[in-house]
């Protein structure tokens, strides 16, 4: 009895302890413009996985800051790959970089979007992260230490990072998102100090805002898309200007607006067009044309109503 009470006595010493360790490593972070950037540019890409795939918002977030030095790493700038996945029978591109050993390989993706895409995919489908997918969206503690347990990294403090990361800069608050119309709807107009270009999800597809000075170009090289091919899906000449504010579509639009607008229609409002209708609800021209039976010579009145699906 005596022995098995100084068992009990030194594995809960030892718990303690542990504990300590964690909220020392959660105490001692400080907050840094970097990660709020990376949060700000890629919070929208995490929610659209967490609704999708049940992995909290919060986690991938802190997972992409720490495994990619907030998007700084040569992991990234050599191959797009935000979360350290290595090849694992990987058929894609692949980059080599030294880890726990030299020269391991690592995926490589044209572009951060394809990353986050395959971070949960890669958590989904193997087997020996299943127990987390049993935790509930908002238990951001549980897969912080699940995700040790089950060997995602060979770091001991991984854990706590990840918990001191989500709590100073309040990523929870990412994991009770419903919808990504009604966050936006909430988050709209929040302060940007970043350089980079928060990126946005509606309608199936990803959008940023364009800023003073930006080109086709420039936001290519920011995204890892081809600026050409941005221009492409935004129906755009390559070398056009681009306003301040303006839409920017990262993937080809959809034929039909989002589902919400089935029963709804556009009132034509003064100064407005018909590719900045489509370009506002993520809808190709030609689309829009078709479903309202117009011509491209029509000329478009204020109080026209336009059907959006």
């Amino acid at each position: 009895m005596l022995r098995k009470m100084s068992i009990l006595r030194v594995s809960l010493l030892f718990v303690f302890a542990l504990s300590g360790t964690f909220h020392a490593t959660a105490q001692q972070m400080k907050w840094n413009q970097r990660y709020q950037t990376y949060i700000d540019q890629y919070r929208d890409m995490a929610i659209e996985q967490m609704l999708k795939n049940k992995i909290p918002a919060s986690i991938t977030l802190a997972q992409g800051i720490l495994e990619s030095g907030a998007g700084n790493s040569d992991l990234v700038r050599k191959g797009n790959n935000h979360f350290g996945i290595k090849c694992h029978g990987w058929t894609g591109r692949t980059v080599h970089h030294d880890d726990d050993a030299k020269k391991e390989c690592f995926r490589a993706y044209n572009n951060a979007r394809e990353s986050y895409d395959d971070h949960s995919q890669f958590l989904r489908r193997n087997k020996r992260y299943a127990p987390l997918f049993k935790l509930a969206v908002t238990d951001y503690k549980g897969w912080a230490h699940g995700l040790k347990s089950c060997g995602y990294a060979t770091n001991p403090n991984y854990a706590p990072q990840l918990i001191g990361l989500i709590e100073l800069y309040k990523l929870y608050r990412y994991d009770t998102a419903k919808s990504f119309d009604k966050f936006m709807a909430q988050n709209s107009g929040q302060r940007e100090d970043g350089f980079l270009h928060p990126i946005h999800i509606y309608n199936k597809n990803y959008f940023l805002q364009a800023r003073k000075g930006d080109t086709f170009e420039s936001i290519g090289k920011e995204i890892g898309i081809s600026g050409k091919k941005i221009a492409k899906y935004n129906e755009r000449d390559y070398h056009s200007p681009l306003q301040e504010n303006e839409m920017i579509w990262l993937k080809k639009k959809q034929k039909k607006a989002d589902e919400a607008y089935k029963n709804r229609r556009h009132r034509v409002k003064a100064g407005e067009s018909m590719y900045s209708i489509a370009q506002y609800y993520g809808i190709r021209l030609k689309n829009l044309y078709k479903m309202n039976k117009l011509s491209p010579d029509y000329q478009l009145r204020i109080g026209d109503e336009l059907r959006l699906r």
